[in-house]
């Protein structure tokens, strides 16, 4: 190991070292039960929401994909920025009603709402099992991103898949301990780093290989102009109605990711997801630094075999190792932080749903109360929570030492399945008519129709994103089978009363029957 990387890896095993205790160390004289380790027992305010949340959207794919992206195709990874900003419009809605009507019922993730909205457990354990199935790949890009970051700012000193291990490790220490909290302090540490690195990188890269980014703009339009328009350079058919169809069905599936929802509610009130859906927009200007990395090392780099390593490649050549080792830093934190919050989600999903005997709102089955926090019912649905957090983590660890590409693909494929889950998630906190059997078949459908689409190569399909599709298959076919087989529906619905002004929930919940 020379020089360089000595000191990047010193840097880097202090900076995990300092992760974990900070991650500790924000469990201190919490309460024990599975709202506070869930979702913070509903207390963060504005800052610690805006950290978590930002933290959930500027992961490793942003040091990683969104600079290859850029060297790829140019101007279709814009639909990055677009589906956040648009996410976070919609979010302004979404999310209070979401916390409201969460909140009103003790609710803490998207299978505990549906099992309740439906009275149906068989509904809840559907979408949890949904859930996970699109989200585990997730937790294996971000192991696998980590990994890649380590090796390229350690100089290829640590191996990739004792990075993975490490990243495994301190994101399960600290998310067992401090649950949702932890990710938010972690956050506060990672946030710093991202900005005050792509920040940096933004003046000095351009400035350094190319003489300013007027130089750049100048070379890129006369040079590279296929890549500033639609479809991009060789994009595989990602043209602009690509992007608009893609924006429109990731910017509402987002606000129904269950990683989303965790952080929607651990909110103190409605009014601090309102100001938090105004402020995280302006975080995404971040993205275009890597964007702009990327477009930069076609001019430095252009047969650079594996794009996704466009950004770090242009660090290391250019950057002192000290500098280095804290921009990777920024780069693992990155994959950390989302990491860790989608075991938890897969966790909250599984602890309370399907292992912990539900919420007890469907009277078919076994009678349950709700415990306590902190009582006994309570604290085993917390150990099976923690339970399968470690092992959803395993899985994806063990996907990502051994079959690298196998989940990795199939996580191309999570924001088209997670859109399915929409209509039982949202749509039915608003429309009363809607009932178990029309959301289940519309779902299944919707999943269906995104397989087929995906298996036969037709995603997307004539320029439009095959998740867009399967979701009008699921509307088309949900609202069929309310028209034609309406039957009977789950008993004293509640429907999702709006914030007060004052940012607290209406005190009665309208309760309707349906027939």
């Amino acid at each position: 190991m020379n020089g360089s990387a000595a000191v990047a890896t010193t840097i880097f095993g202090l900076a995990m070292v300092a992760t974990i205790g900070i991650g500790v160390w924000s469990a201190r004289g919490r309460s024990k039960g599975l709202a506070e380790w869930s979702v913070s027992s509903r207390g963060l305010g504005v800052l610690f929401i805006w950290l978590l949340m930002a933290g959930e959207t500027y992961t490793s794919f942003s040091f990683l994909g969104t600079a290859g992206w850029s060297y790829s195709f140019g101007a279709p990874i814009l639909y990055l920025v677009a589906y956040l900003t648009v996410g976070f419009a919609v979010a302004y809605v979404v999310g209070p009603a979401l916390w409201t009507y969460a909140s009103r019922h003790g609710l803490i993730s998207i299978a505990d709402i549906a099992e309740f909205r439906f009275r149906s457990r068989p509904v809840g354990i559907l979408v949890a099992a949904v859930a996970t199935v699109f989200i585990v790949p997730y937790i294996q890009v971000q192991i696998q991103g980590m990994g890649v970051v380590v090796n390229a700012m350690t100089y290829g000193s640590v191996d990739l898949k004792v990075a993975a291990v490490i990243s495994f490790v301190v994101a399960e220490v600290f998310i067992l301990v401090s649950g949702l909290r932890g990710s938010a302090w972690v956050s506060a540490l990672k946030d710093m780093l991202v900005i005050v690195a792509v920040v940096f990188l933004a003046v000095y890269i351009p400035m350094h290989y190319l003489g300013g980014f007027s130089d750049f703009m100048r070379r890129m339009v006369t040079e590279k102009p296929e890549w500033l328009t639609f479809p991009g350079h060789e994009s595989g058919g990602r043209n602009a109605m690509w992007f608009l169809s893609t924006v429109v069905l990731n910017a509402v599936t987002i606000t129904i990711f269950p990683t989303t929802v965790a952080g929607y509610l651990s909110a103190k009130s409605p009014n601090a997801l309102r100001r938090n859906a105004l402020l995280l927009p302006w975080y995404q200007l971040l993205l275009f630094v890597p964007m702009v990395v990327g477009a930069t090392a076609l001019f430095v780099m252009p047969t650079l075999g594996n794009p996704d390593l466009a950004l770090f490649s242009l660090v290391t050549d250019s950057l002192p190792s000290p500098v280095v080792a804290l921009i990777g830093v920024a780069g693992a934190l990155s994959a950390i932080v989302p990491m860790s919050v989608f075991m938890l989600s897969i966790g909250t999903l599984w602890g309370r749903t399907i292992l912990g005997g539900g919420n007890g709102a469907d009277p078919r089955a076994r009678r349950r109360v709700l415990g306590k926090p902190g009582d006994a019912s309570d604290m085993r649905a917390k150990r099976l929570s923690q339970l399968v957090c470690v092992v959803a983590g395993l899985i994806a660890l063990a996907g990502s030492l051994f079959y690298p590409n196998t989940l990795v693909e199939l996580s191309v494929l999570s924001y088209e399945g997670l859109a399915q889950l929409v209509p039982v998630v949202l749509l039915a906190l608003f429309w009363r008519r809607l009932t178990a059997r029309a959301a289940v078949c519309g779902m299944l459908t919707g999943l269906a129709v995104m397989i087929l689409l995906w298996a036969t190569d037709n995603d997307p399909y004539h320029g439009v994103n095959g998740g867009i599709i399967a979701l009008a298959a699921n509307l088309a076919v949900l609202l069929a089978v309310v028209r034609l087989a309406p039957g009977p529906g789950p008993a004293a619905v509640s429907s999702p009363t709006p914030a007060t002004p004052d940012g607290s929930a209406a005190k009665a919940a309208q309760h309707v029957t349906e027939s």
